[in-house]
């Protein structure tokens, strides 16, 4: 990824693992508008894998890892039509 549009939200993610960072990545977004740019600083090894899972899961457009950001930050777009997640559970699809 060559540039990421300014974020409109920033979560910070460092020292969480991804269980907990989808957590609070789910509770920051909640009512931000659609077409928001998040940034997610994310330290857990697992997040590169995570959370462009975690998009395609949601509707939510993933735009990929920030290179020149001091901390492991990803960038996502949020979706105007993106499939809601359980509040408990934001790796599992809401029930109707």
């Amino acid at each position: 990824m060559t540039a990421s549009p300014a974020p409109g939200l920033t979560v910070d993610g460092t020292g969480l693992l991804c269980v907990t960072l989808l957590l609070r990545l789910r509770k920051r977004i909640d009512g931000a508008a659609p077409g928001t740019v998040v940034h997610v600083i994310a330290t857990d090894p697992a997040a590169p894998l995570d959370l462009p899972a975690w998009c395609h899961m949601t509707g939510h457009h993933y735009l990929g890892p920030l290179p020149d950001a001091e901390h492991p930050t990803y960038a996502l777009q949020l979706a105007a039509d993106a499939r809601p997640t359980r509040p408990d559970a934001p790796w599992h699809r809401a029930t109707p």
